[in-house]
Parts: structure tokens; sequence; C-alpha cells
């Protein structure tokens, strides 16, 4: 009878699981990401269209 007792105390006292919780989630990280390439990608346009549009005869 103790050492079922001692058992069912034992399990009942044991820490859970533990998480391991560095660093973002998978879905923020590719959030982040997803923002920085749309960032990288408006630059680029804008300076590629910039550029062309300095370059066109007849424009100021």
């Amino acid at each position: 009878m103790q050492k079922l007792l001692a058992l069912v105390v034992g399990f009942w006292l044991e820490p859970g699981p533990r998480r391991d919780e560095r660093g973002l989630s998978q879905s923020t990280e590719n959030a982040i990401l997803l923002a920085g390439a749309i960032a990288v990608a408006t630059i680029v346009v804008t300076a590629v269209t910039l550029y062309v549009r300095a370059r066109m005869p007849g424009g100021e």
C-alpha cells in the first residue's frame, strides 16, 4: 500500500514536460521574413521606376 501511495504522490508532484520557448514561433518568423521581402521589393521597384522616368525623353 505504501508503494502505491508513494507512486501516486510521486506522479502527482512530478513537474510537467518543459517547453522550449527560445526564439520566435514559426508563424512570427515567417511574417517578419515576408514583411522584409515586401519592403525590399518595394524599394527595388521604386528605384527602378525613378531611374527609368529620369531617363525618358521629355521627362523632367
